[in-house]
């Protein structure tokens, strides 16, 4: 009698059937080529025009990550205990996939890096169903059949020689097919560099790999002091108040939305009410959160900055070394090391129950939070220190990503309706910029309550406002959505950002500022390079690393009698 078995039960056995590591190890190199690299295989199809030249190029890019991935694998073809290795390997390759389609970003080291910087509510604006669904759909076979397989016993030595011989042979098929499609490739890979980093999973796992072991080779871990010689200027000998200066780094807001500098929808309507200096043409360090604070705290510039050995202390040191009151106010994912050495803390944590419950959603809060108690954490400043002078720093939500729609409240929400997911893609373009718009309102609404409170100050301190944003966003435009490209390739919409000033009748005074001055200044060029430098000369704090070149106030203040 003969029994005929189930489709799945003939699979399964066909699964089961022993097979060396290096057979796996091949065929997950195949099958990750095919089902976890389309945002590699769409932009290759969208770049090369006619079919006939995009599937060569596709078929030899193929061939490169078969080989490329066979090579690396290759040196953990041992036994059973490294299949955990290779289902990690196969989640990380569907994330990375889900986030290349979904927004239509890449994983080069840099963004690993922000990556890594990511807190939990970060996170779980990020996380989805479809995210879900889209990497279920490329781990849930190889998960099966990893789990299922059974691995051939070998000698150590012999699965080494043969572990080698693998490595050895997909190397050279690599350089081979490389070398016979060098003419295709190389202007390829050199004009459209960011294809470097979407081949999956080899981009992730070198991108990773690079975060990992920087800092072993390029720091030191030495902090280089640069606060020797700071102290107050002359201003302070005579002064019948102090100054109180805040610095408002906003999140992810782009130069083009902001009504000041011309866009269409009046994005802008309270900071239009107040007097503010609204400067056009500034350009940020980098296009992610961590790149560009640090950067712009530095006094090194962002050439200097990203070539450093060593960590330098910072614009924050030296205000805080001349005596001033520096105060650094968090709500976003941390201040990227930059206020390690003065005091801190973060929004959420001095909130009243009600605040908290009107403006918080769990541990992630809206931006007005910056501004509960703001009058308590002024006053419980050393005196000595406050009866010099305050800096005040609050760094913003503002528009961060993907979840635009929660950067807002109900009552600022002017352009409906709104993208309501954080899968930006299945937004229409119109949604998705109406939920960008309506943060850039909260943000105008917030710098405008700013300014209000600091004209409550107005009788015991000379009080002046700036903000500039960390870095811009892609909203679909060329395809891309949110933020850190490398910045050699990134678009300008990543990287021109709004910078907007203001200054109280008190501080415009003990500056000698000229109004007519500052606006003939509106238009010039201007970089992250320029708010340590910027930020010494409104506070008057001498230092060996001021450059009044780089001040750019500098120009439109009466010299000093």
């Amino acid at each position: 009698m003969t029994t005929t078995s189930s489709p799945l039960a003939t699979f399964d056995a066909w699964v089961r059937q022993p097979r060396s590591a290096r057979t796996f190890i091949f065929c997950l190199s195949l099958y990750l080529a095919v089902a976890a690299n389309w945002a590699l295989w769409i932009d290759l199809a969208r770049i090369g025009g006619a079919p006939s030249v995009y599937l060569r190029t596709i078929g030899a890019m193929a061939l490169l990550m078969i080989a490329g991935t066979t090579a690396l694998l290759s040196f953990t073809a041992w036994s059973r205990f490294m299949k955990p290795l290779w289902f990690a390997v196969v989640v990380l390759a569907a994330v990375v996939q889900h986030y290349m389609l979904a927004y239509h970003i890449v994983m080069d080291p840099s963004m690993m890096a922000n990556a890594t910087q990511t807190d939990p509510h970060e996170v779980r604006d990020l996380l989805s169903w479809r995210m879900a669904f889209n990497v279920l759909l490329v781990v849930a076979l190889p998960a099966f059949w990893i789990w299922r397989m059974r691995i051939k016993r070998m000698p150590l030595w012999s699965q080494g020689w043969r572990n080698l011989a693998l490595a050895a042979v997909a190397l050279a098929i690599g350089l081979g097919g490389a070398f016979v499609m060098n003419r295709d490739l190389a202007p390829l890979m050199r004009n459209e560099v960011h294809l470097r980093y979407m081949i999956n999973p080899l981009a992730p796992l070198y991108s990773a790999m690079r975060v990992a072991v920087k800092p072993l080779f390029q720091r030191s871990g030495k902090l280089i002091p640069i606060t020797a010689g700071a102290k107050l200027g002359a201003s302070y000998a005579a002064q019948a108040k102090p100054p109180l200066f805040v610095v408002v780094v906003g999140e992810t807001a782009r130069a083009d939305h902001f009504a000041l500098n011309g866009y269409a929808r009046n994005t802008n309507p309270e900071l239009a009410k107040r007097d503010v200096y609204s400067f056009h043409n500034v350009y940020s360090c980098g296009t992610n959160t961590l790149a560009s604070v640090p950067c712009m705290f530095s006094s090194l510039g962002k050439t200097a900055f990203e070539a450093r050995k060593d960590e330098h202390e910072n614009l924050l040191d030296v205000l805080q070394a001349s005596g001033l009151a520096v105060f650094w106010i968090e709500n976003q994912s941390g201040c990227k090391d930059v206020c390690n050495r003065v005091p801190n803390a973060s929004a959420v944590t001095s909130l009243s129950a009600a605040d908290k419950a009107a403006l918080c959603d769990g541990d992630e809060c809206l931006d007005d939070a910056l501004l509960k108690g703001l009058d308590e954490r002024l006053a419980a400043l050393p005196p000595e220190r406050r009866s010099k002078g305050v800096v005040l720093v609050m760094h913003q939500m503002g528009s961060h990503g993907p979840a635009y729609y929660k950067r807002s409240t109900a009552d600022v929400k002017q352009f409906l309706p709104e993208c309501r997911t954080n899968a930006l893609a299945e937004c229409g373009h119109t949604e998705l910029v109406n939920g960008y718009d309506n943060s850039i309102l909260y943000t105008d609404r917030f710098l405008g309550r700013t300014i209000d409170w600091l004209k409550t100050q107005s009788k015991d301190y000379d009080t002046a406002m700036l903000y500039q944003s960390d870095h811009g966003e892609s909203l679909g435009e060329f395809g891309l959505f949110l933020h850190g490209l490398p910045y050699s390739i990134a678009p300008e919409v990543q990287k021109h950002i709004p910078l907007v000033a203001w200054f109280g009748d008190g501080m415009v005074k003990r500056q000698k500022l000229s109004s007519a001055c500052l606006k003939d200044e509106l238009d010039k060029p201007y970089t992250h390079d320029n708010l340590f430098h910027t930020a010494l000369g409104v506070m008057d704090v001498l230092s060996p690393t001021y450059k009044p070149a780089l001040d750019m106030f500098a120009a439109c203040r009466a010299p000093a009698t």
